[in-house]
């Protein structure tokens, strides 16, 4: 008999959440009529977060194939929500860049996230929300410190 696997554990109830909290996001993006698909909504929120950012950079972050970012972008810089600019250390890369333009949308797009949060959080007292987020902020934060440490001991090794 396989070992009973426990469906509360720490990744499940991650990886629930994180599909409950993109299918509301989508969702509602869809629902606000903000001219976004949820696609859209999802790399506008990226980019804003993370700054003028290289186009691979962004996809690793939002979890997708170059390639659809690509279109995503193509239509947002369509909808004059972003730019492509010429990274300045390597000139066959692009940065994307949020326009001014692009401040409503996202707007939209905060809306919706707020309103996920706050339905989330509803049952629960604000200190001990606020304590959950600082955990898994932590927990995020040790996951990224050891992914960060493997890839430079892979770097040390030439692998």
């Amino acid at each position: 008999m396989p070992p009973a696997i426990d469906p509360n554990s720490f990744g499940f109830i991650v990886t629930d959440l994180s599909r409950l909290i993109r299918v509301e996001m989508d969702r509602r993006i869809t629902d606000a009529g903000l001219g976004l698909t949820p696609g859209e909504g999802r790399t506008l929120a990226h980019a804003a977060r993370a700054g003028m950012v290289r186009q691979n950079v962004l996809a690793e972050r939002l979890g997708i194939e170059a390639m659809t970012l690509s279109a995503y972008i193509d239509r947002l810089e369509g909808k004059g929500l972003v730019v492509r600019v010429p990274d300045p250390n390597d000139r066959r890369a692009k940065l994307v860049r949020l326009t001014e333009a692009a401040s409503e949308a996202l707007g939209g797009v905060n809306a919706a996230a707020a309103s996920i949060r706050s339905d989330a959080s509803a049952s629960m007292e604000p200190a001990d929300w606020a304590v959950l987020l600082r955990l898994l902020r932590q927990a995020r934060d040790n996951l990224a410190e050891l992914r960060a440490a493997q890839g430079k001991a892979r770097e040390e090794l030439g692998t």
